[in-house]
């Protein structure tokens, strides 16, 4: 399943997965990956300075995680230009989801928040 938002030009766009062969019922651990895709839909090109998730576990409770850029990158995404990367996130739950913002910054130094839109970490979804 996809989820995405668009914010100033800015479409963010998230496809969540189970990985159950890094998972353990037993701990309990649930592995999700989820691949990630920006997208510069707008006229002005704009750097992906930071990030801040929101994470909700039904089985550890909520957590936030922030800091410079993904994956040690802080891509300049000119218009129509895409960004893609592929990160994890480990729960007690089988269950829970993320969501959060990207600030990115205009070549004139303005700065904005693109909304990550929120999405489900489930066990028995495809």
């Amino acid at each position: 399943m996809f989820y995405y938002a668009i914010t100033e030009g800015i479409r963010v766009t998230a496809q969540p997965f189970f990985l159950p062969d890094h998972s353990d019922p037993q701990e309990p651990r649930y592995v999700f990956a989820y691949q990630m895709r920006i997208e510069n839909v707008g006229g002005e090109a704009a750097q992906l300075r930071w990030r801040h998730w929101y994470i909700h576990d039904e089985g550890a409770g909520d957590s936030e995680v922030e800091g410079e850029g993904v994956i040690g990158e802080q891509p300049v995404i000119p218009p129509g230009g895409v960004h893609e990367y592929q990160s994890f996130c480990v729960l007690k739950g089988a269950e829970g989801h993320m969501e959060g913002y990207y600030e990115f910054e205009r070549p004139a130094g303005t700065k904005f928040r693109a909304t990550i839109p929120r999405f489900a970490l489930r066990v028995y979804e495809a």
